[in-house]
């Protein structure tokens, strides 16, 4: 019995595991995999309508989807500011705390997975300051139910295009305050919030006139080193990652901050020993459990020239059949390395947003 079957033999009564229980399937055998990952993730789609129905009626006194009308384009075509992707409507969920008139507002920005339970637990810490949450779905307008597979159904960047539409939306709600909006975002989703600063990536697509009081990424890749990628926002940026994390490795963002600092004078990364993938999910056990099916991306990338990623070993452009990919990777949850962020996001946003 893989390990991950035994925990949840022991625990299935008290709690529910959103990672499929596959950890021996052989990777030849693809099809039958899929099959399965898709009929999981059915599963948890709806354990997360659940959930979200029930953090909603507990806090959130105005919920409203609202739709977003975006592009979906290839990396190639963000980096060259190429808008002649396909028009694709995505949405986002409007949680307006309890308060009146204009008030503060952090975007969620989901991972691999799409929206998942990671979501509610931050809504209801905003919540609890008086803080809106805004949660943007990249996937379900896209007919994607999940990248974590195959990561090449949606480019990169497009999440950022995403965020950027997003702001233009909620600017003209009379019930966001735009001046006081922040991001967080949750691994792909944390790539997105941490390269949404780029100055020469607002300028090609923000067209909101807005620049976040707050950039807040979790676990999130930093493999690729984009042109000008030091030229970012004078607001705040945080990244919060785990230094055990064989998904998304921590070496690549130590590198960034150290090249990030001498530019930004408020960059700040925060590592936590003996943590891992997605320590901020709950549900997972504390001991960490394969996910034998998650691609991972060992690779160091560069945009050179521009518009064209490169894989650096290869002198090549950078594909999803190179070698530097590969298949398993481990998640488990952190309640040290969770309270520690949760308080870090709580600080910061009473800061920027002049929160008593």
């Amino acid at each position: 019995m893989s390990a991950l079957r035994q925990w949840r033999s022991r625990r299935s009564a008290r709690i529910k595991c959103r990672w499929p229980a596959i950890s021996r399937y052989p990777l030849s055998s693809m099809k039958k995999l899929a099959v399965n990952v898709l009929a999981t993730l059915a599963v948890a789609i709806a354990q997360a309508a659940l959930v979200t129905k029930t953090f909603s009626e507990d806090f959130a006194p105005h919920v409203e989807t609202i739709p977003i009308q975006s592009l979906t384009i290839s990396d190639e075509q963000f980096l060259k500011g190429d808008a002649s992707g396909r028009p694709t409507t995505i949405s986002g969920t409007l949680r307006v705390a309890q308060g009146s008139g204009r008030l503060p507002l952090v975007i969620l920005m989901h991972g691999s997975g799409g929206i998942e339970e990671n979501a509610g637990a931050w809504e209801r810490l905003f919540a609890s300051l008086g803080i809106s949450t805004f949660a943007i779905d990249s996937f379900t307008g896209r007919g994607i139910v999940s990248t974590v597979a195959d990561q090449s159904q949606l480019g990169r960047l497009n999440m950022i295009l995403d965020l950027y539409r997003g702001l233009a939306v909620l600017a003209a709600h009379p019930r966001v305050d735009p001046n006081r909006i922040a991001v967080i975002g949750f691994s792909r989703g944390g790539q997105a919030a941490l390269y949404a600063t780029l100055k020469r990536f607002q300028r090609m697509w923000n067209l909101s006139g807005i620049d976040p009081a707050a950039y807040i990424a979790l676990y999130a890749p930093c493999i690729t080193t984009y042109i000008d990628d030091t030229q970012v926002s004078d607001h705040a940026i945080r990244i919060f990652h785990g230094r055990s994390d064989d998904w998304v490795e921590i070496a690549p963002c130590r590198a960034y901050f150290r090249r990030l600092r001498a530019t930004s004078e408020d960059a700040q990364m925060t590592e936590y020993p003996n943590t891992w993938h997605a320590f901020d999910y709950p549900s997972l056990p504390s001991k960490p459990i394969s996910v034998p099916y998650a691609q991972t991306t060992h690779c160091v990338l560069k945009e050179e020239p521009m518009g064209t990623i490169i894989n650096v070993a290869t002198h090549k452009p950078f594909t999803y059949t190179d070698g530097c990919l590969g298949r398993n990777a481990h998640v488990a949850y952190s309640a040290k390395a969770t309270r520690a962020t949760e308080e870090a996001v709580r600080v910061l946003l009473k800061k920027v947003f002049e929160l008593p």
